[in-house]
């Protein structure tokens, strides 16, 4: 069974994953069949495209990407054919049009995706087994990125504390990580390993308030670790969601329901807690993560506001960001520390260390650029929401470890504060979740990178990751990619 498709309608019904998505009291209209073929022809039909399907979404309350789970893809409505989804696996396909009204809210919405130049189509089978077996190797594949993410970022804490010990200079410091990120992927751009991004004067200008926040925020959390342990500096920056709350609502004017700011208790109180007894408490160590936090937030913002519809690559938008702060650091690592303090602290760490002080230079510039690309990599294959989960998870995983491998000595009170201002992010991310999954009853291709507030749902919106933003600047040019 071959035939050709132009301009047809497929509703998001057809895809029958989604089905749980869809809003309760939505109708289906058949509209726009290919030539000689009835609704019943397709309504229960399994088929695959031997090219690529170009799709349009639209809907009146302008939410213009949705995703599918089960390729995990983005779809994203930006003019004709400049969406592009390629049918690896088979899916059920309709053709209408969704409308429904949402009865709380009381306004109406019509949803319509249409295809492009899907030339041809056949009946295929599903092999449950296959599918099954494509599964449990998606989850090893997650479970490997979350593995080797954790793996990475604990090796890097533990180096950067071990340079930072030896060699108290962490202007210089934070400049090395930034710059080994660089030239790792100028490197890669030249020998055609990554492809290099196409950007102009207006992306930079664009990117250069986002560099000046991630610059301070990389600096004062590398001071933070110069001046406590490890430990402690993950435990405030488990705050950092606190922080995205607190700036919005009250800097920005965004409200929020209850259930977020409840559950930011904990994670307040916890940091509260550990800082309070924390046995070698130092406040400028302290008020660097602190500003840190505060720096990320406002990172996050100005990402938010100047990179929507980029489109640039994870990865590349990552490289952009390091090489731009890179140069923004420079000049200031200069003027703060300058080469003469860091040719004398050279000198002694090389006098008291020996040349591993160059190794462990070295490996805490590499491993912080190599344990930001997995985490990239890992957001590339999960929602943003269990990357949130994983992040908590990675913070653990460092605060442990570097209890253990530095001795650091913990009183029973101060790890009941970490427990709960980590047990508070955790809580922050599972919010997030529920507030995402609430939208979806309004706009069910609701775009999973972040939830953003709209006139018809009463403001719902949570603090995002840089991560997600990069995620959601970048899906149109990945999507292209994977054509």
């Amino acid at each position: 069974m071959n035939y050709s498709m132009k301009q047809s309608a497929i509703t998001p019904k057809g895809f029958g994953f989604l089905q749980p998505l869809l809003p309760p009291g939505g109708r289906f209209s058949t509209t726009m069949l290919p030539p000689g073929l009835a609704a019943a022809d397709l309504s229960h039909k399994v088929i695959q495209f031997s090219k690529p399907l170009y799709v349009n979404v639209s809907n009146s309350f302008g939410c213009t990407q949705w995703s599918s789970p089960r390729i995990n893809q983005k779809f994203r409505s930006s003019g004709s054919k400049s969406s592009c989804v390629s049918l690896s696996r088979p899916h059920r396909l309709n053709h209408g049009e969704l409308e429904f009204i949402h009865e709380e809210e009381k306004f109406r919405s019509s949803i319509t995706c249409k295809a492009y130049e899907a030339d041809k189509s056949g009946e295929i089978e599903i092999d449950a087994a296959s599918v099954k077996k494509s599964d449990a190797a998606r989850r090893v594949k997650i479970g490997t990125y979350f593995a080797t993410w954790w793996a990475l970022n604990v090796i890097f804490n533990i180096y950067n504390k071990k340079v930072l010990n030896a060699f108290p200079f962490p202007w210089l410091t934070s400049t090395l990580s930034l710059a080994a990120g660089s030239l790792i992927m100028l490197i890669s751009w030249a020998l055609r390993i990554a492809e290099a991004p196409k950007t102009d004067l207006e992306f930079w200008k664009t990117l250069f308030p986002v560099a000046v926040a991630h610059t301070i925020g990389h600096v004062a959390a590398t001071v933070s670790m110069s001046k406590v342990a490890v430990s402690f500096t993950h435990i405030i920056k488990s705050g950092e969601p606190a922080f995205s709350v607190l700036v919005s609502r009250f800097i920005l004017g965004e409200s929020f329901p209850p259930s977020v700011y409840l559950s930011l208790v904990p994670i307040i109180g916890g940091c509260g807690l550990a800082a309070l007894t924390e046995l070698n408490f130092d406040m400028t160590g302290f008020m660097g993560a602190m500003i840190s936090n505060l720096a990320f937030v406002f990172r996050n913002i100005f990402s938010k506001k100047g990179m929507k519809g980029k489109s640039v690559s994870g990865m590349n938008y990552y490289a952009c960001l390091s090489m731009l702060s890179l140069l923004i650091l420079i000049p200031f690592a200069l003027a703060v520390e300058g080469p003469q303090m860091w040719s004398v602290g050279f000198e002694k760490s090389l006098s008291q260390i020996g040349p591993n002080i160059v190794w462990w230079m070295a490996a805490q510039s590499i491993f912080y650029h190599l344990y930001n690309q997995v985490s990239y990599m890992s957001l590339d294959e999960i929602s943003p929401l269990t990357f949130s989960v994983g992040n908590t998870m990675k913070r653990i995983s460092v605060i442990v470890s570097s209890i253990i491998i530095f001795r650091t000595p913990v009183q029973p009170v101060n790890a009941l504060g970490a427990a709960i201002a980590v047990l508070g992010t955790f809580l922050y991310s599972q919010v997030e979740r529920e507030l995402e999954r609430a939208y979806q009853k309004i706009c069910p291709f609701l775009d999973d990178d972040r939830l953003q507030a709209s006139q018809h749902s009463k403001n719902l919106s949570v603090g995002t990751t840089t991560e997600n933003l990069v995620k959601a600047s970048s899906s149109s040019e990945s999507n292209m990619k994977k054509k």
